[in-house]
């Protein structure tokens, strides 16, 4: 198995253990976007419209307002707002003023949004299995616990972008997250 220095061709030794994890973090990140990239290329939309679109979805029929996409987005985007003018365009979504407030623009998926999603579920739903099925059900839940464990320290990454690029007020994770967060790696065996 091909280890991250030989795959950057780097001569030195790491300055820590924790550089290396990162590096490598960061470098299985990339491959598995840049997988997703791939999967999603096919129909004319990336993984970030997709993550968009399915959000969304799970938001019908109310909609959802610019900040509250933002906040459940896999990966933050800094501009929202355009993402969302890209997805109108290609009339994947509509947006429409909130009655009670009229400074809120609602978002919500459109029919056609619907129906792109429904082409790509059966796709998307096989590609976990495609990139992570090789781990084994106890080294899934070891990874899922690191990665967990690994987020505590991220300061103000849990801070939702609003849709003028703006940082606002933290996210609160859930106390089911918690609970796993403290959950030992032993507990995992």
């Amino acid at each position: 198995m091909p280890n991250l220095k030989s795959e950057i061709a780097q001569q030195r030794p790491f300055s820590s253990p924790a550089e290396e994890a990162l590096l490598n973090l960061l470098r299985t990140t990339d491959c598995l976007q840049r997988a997703m990239q791939r999967a999603t290329r096919r129909w004319g939309i990336t993984a970030t419209q997709y993550n968009v679109l399915r959000i969304l979805r799970g938001a019908q029929p109310e909609g959802l307002a610019c900040s509250a996409i933002g906040a459940r987005m896999i990966t933050a985007e800094p501009d929202i707002t355009r993402l969302l003018a890209r997805l109108r365009a290609l009339r994947y979504i509509r947006q429409q003023r909130e009655k009670k407030d009229k400074r809120v623009l609602l978002t919500q998926i459109s029919e056609s949004g619907l129906a792109l999603l429904e082409e790509m579920d059966e796709t998307v739903a096989r590609f976990p299995m495609e990139l992570l099925g090789h781990l084994n059900k106890s080294e899934l839940g070891k990874l899922i616990w690191l990665l967990e464990k690994a987020r505590l320290r991220c300061g103000d990454a849990a801070t939702a972008v609003s849709c003028d690029g703006a940082q606002e007020r933290p996210c609160r994770p859930s106390a089911a997250s918690g609970r796993q967060s403290r959950r030992s790696i032993k507990d995992l065996d």
